[in-house]
């Protein structure tokens, strides 16, 4: 059982024209992450692209970083998958995600819950058949005055969003390798602040 490994899951939509919705946000932290372990994602047999290495300081922890290759709704798939083939334990993983229920770039640090209308979550928790893995959520706020949630998810971050994007995706980088410290209170209270 690799009990000092990490399995951070990065959640998305595939292909280009999915790239910058809020609903990526996920993934755009896992590529981050990809970047600060120095590796690249390798297509995997468990239908998701996968990089494994370092992440966390000198000399870090061993993670495996994943990002489904299949739609959001069917994450759950890809997600047992590669916790099966790593024999990584549910406790040791964090999933990132995107969250209506937060405004914009903030971060809320959690294990356990429900999956507030999630499909990504709820997929994932049917999968592994327990709610009890870590999210970083990715707060995108409410759509403005009537639009749908669902169509909200799926537009790409406004200008101005896209402004300060790249700095709040570092910082939830910087959250998922705090977790990594196996503190999640002590995650909480430097994360919860934005």
């Amino acid at each position: 059982m690799a009990d000092d490994q990490y399995l951070v899951v990065g959640l998305g939509n595939p292909g280009p024209g999915y790239a910058g919705n809020r609903h990526n946000v996920g993934a755009m932290v896992a590529d981050l992450l990809a970047e600060r372990a120095g590796g690249r994602f390798k297509v995997h047999k468990g239908r998701a692209a996968v990089l494994e290495g370092r992440l966390g300081g000198f000399p870090g922890h061993r993670v495996v970083l994943a990002k489904p290759t299949t739609y959001m709704n069917e994450s759950g798939g890809p997600v047992s998958s590669i916790r099966d083939f790593y024999k990584i334990p549910v406790e040791r993983i964090v999933v990132i995600h995107d969250e209506l229920d937060i405004s914009f770039g903030a971060l809320r640090l959690k294990s356990g819950g429900g999956d507030n209308g999630h499909n990504g979550l709820r997929s994932i928790t049917r999968s592994l058949g327990t709610r009890e893995y870590l999210r970083v959520r990715f707060g995108i706020g409410r759509p403005p005055g009537r639009q749908d949630p669902a169509d909200f998810v799926l537009r790409n971050f406004s200008p101005a969003e896209r402004k300060e994007l790249p700095f709040l995706i570092d910082r939830a980088a910087d959250s998922v390798e705090s977790l990594l410290l196996g503190d999640l209170a002590a995650a909480q209270n430097t994360y919860h602040a934005g």
